[in-house]
């Protein structure tokens, strides 16, 4: 059988141009198509509010142990700092979880309002201390007896506010939980009032 000569461009085709035509076709396939005129970069353009956001977020974001750890200590230091300030303010947006709430504060401010008998119990305590002291037996037993006094009159103060604070949570708050607050008010009173934090914000008689 005669053989029929190949021709010498199939023979020595450059197989660059072969992989490059498939690309180009691509390229221009891909020119072709319609673009999204909101999305000029291929994807939606972030508001300028929200470009900035996250350059801040990327800039304070720590990038070492050391610096994770100052940034977590100035956090804790700006946390206390608002909370002692909402301490001395009654803000309840900083305080302790404790202290928060309708009902403690409705409990501080009862007792904040009355005399209580335990707050007076440490100038009296020192007084009673300074005559035991004393080398004088009559005095001495003076002092034993108010140390009775006193004691019997904190007790029963603590029991009759006890019972007045948990009958008017109830009244105030029937719907909502005032479990704690009895016990939180009694603490609360056996602390002198220029010491107590929260600070008091109201004043004796003024009712809560």
């Amino acid at each position: 059988m005669p053989v029929q000569p190949l021709p010498l461009g199939f023979v020595f085709r450059s197989r660059a141009k072969d992989e490059k035509a498939p690309a180009d076709k691509t390229a221009v396939d891909l020119s072709k198509q319609p673009r999204d005129p909101q999305a000029p970069k291929g994807r939606p353009t972030p508001k300028r509010s929200e470009a900035q956001s996250q350059r801040r977020s990327v800039a304070h974001t720590p990038t070492t142990r050391k610096e994770a750890a100052k940034r977590q200590r100035e956090e804790r230091r700006q946390a206390l700092e608002r909370q002692r300030q909402a301490l001395a303010s009654g803000d309840e947006r900083y305080l302790p979880a404790r202290d928060k709430g309708p009902v403690r504060k409705f409990a501080r401010a009862w007792v904040d309002s009355r005399f209580n008998v335990a707050e007076f119990f440490l100038p009296l305590a020192v007084v009673i201390l300074v005559l035991s002291v004393v080398q004088v037996p009559a005095i001495q037993s003076i002092a034993l007896l108010l140390w009775l006094v006193v004691i019997v009159l904190i007790v029963v103060d603590a029991a009759i506010s006890g019972f007045r604070l948990k009958k008017r949570l109830k009244e105030r708050f029937p719907d909502e939980s005032t479990r704690g607050a009895v016990a939180y008010a009694l603490l609360r009173s056996l602390q002198m009032r220029r010491l107590r934090l929260p600070k008091p914000q109201v004043k004796r008689g003024e009712r809560p």
